[in-house]
């Protein structure tokens, strides 16, 4: 009997599947525009159901609670984050922390972040969704941008595997930390001239932490 609604359910989800992606598309708009309007504490799901033009229900089929919407919808800010190949580690750097510093400007990222956040100091499974939805999925570019600078002989490449998922989860730590500490704690500008002295510093440390060969002063130079 058990069995019964979460068969139905994987039937029904992939016969709808394309109204179920516009749903989430409107729902997770929608959920920013409420915090851009409302801010974290005053937002409900009934709200964003209105503005998405969908059911109550709907939301609870997808989300458990609004801690949950929120995490995916300002993850999906920072989806848009993006490292082009700016010709050296060093304008890379300060490139994809210039996007960073934009997307924490936004209103629904920096309320939805701060609130979500917040929450998951007493919630282990909100924790969770933070790490994997945002956290986990960012990522990516620094191993994008580590790949880039090894083969234009910036950095070396280490040799041992563990080491290297240590190092990016380093370099990801000081990159987030900084910025997220600069715009939402400190409340100062991410401007052009923070980021150059930022960037001096972390390329500098990558030098060191990989031996700092010829190629890696050369990086720090840029």
């Amino acid at each position: 009997m058990s069995g019964t609604p979460s068969s139905t359910s994987a039937v029904a989800g992939r016969a709808g599947r394309p109204r179920s992606a516009a749903a989430d598309t409107a729902i997770l708009a929608a959920t920013r525009a409420a915090l851009v309007e409302l801010g974290w504490s005053r937002l409900t799901l009934g709200d964003v159901a209105t503005r998405a033009g969908v059911a109550k229900t709907t939301l609870y089929r997808r989300w458990p609670g609004k801690n949950e919407l929120v995490v995916d919808a300002v993850a999906e800010l920072f989806d848009e984050l993006s490292l082009p190949d700016r010709g050296s580690l060093a304008a890379d750097i300060e490139g994809v922390v210039l996007q960073f510093a934009a997307i924490l400007a936004r209103p629904e990222a920096r309320s939805g972040l701060m609130a979500v956040v917040a929450e998951s100091t007493r919630d282990d499974a909100l924790r969770e969704r933070i790490r994997a939805s945002i956290v986990d999925r960012q990522k990516r570019l620094v191993l994008e941008g580590r790949a880039r600078a090894e083969a234009r002989g910036e950095l070396s490449s280490p040799s041992d595997p563990t080491t290297a998922a240590r190092t990016a989860d380093l370099i990801f730590d000081v990159v987030a930390g900084a910025v997220v500490h600069r715009c939402l704690v400190s409340a100062e500008p991410a401007d052009g001239e923070w980021v150059r002295g930022f960037t001096r510093v972390l390329v500098g440390g990558l030098a060191a932490a990989t031996a700092g060969d010829d190629g890696t002063r050369g990086a720090s130079a840029g």
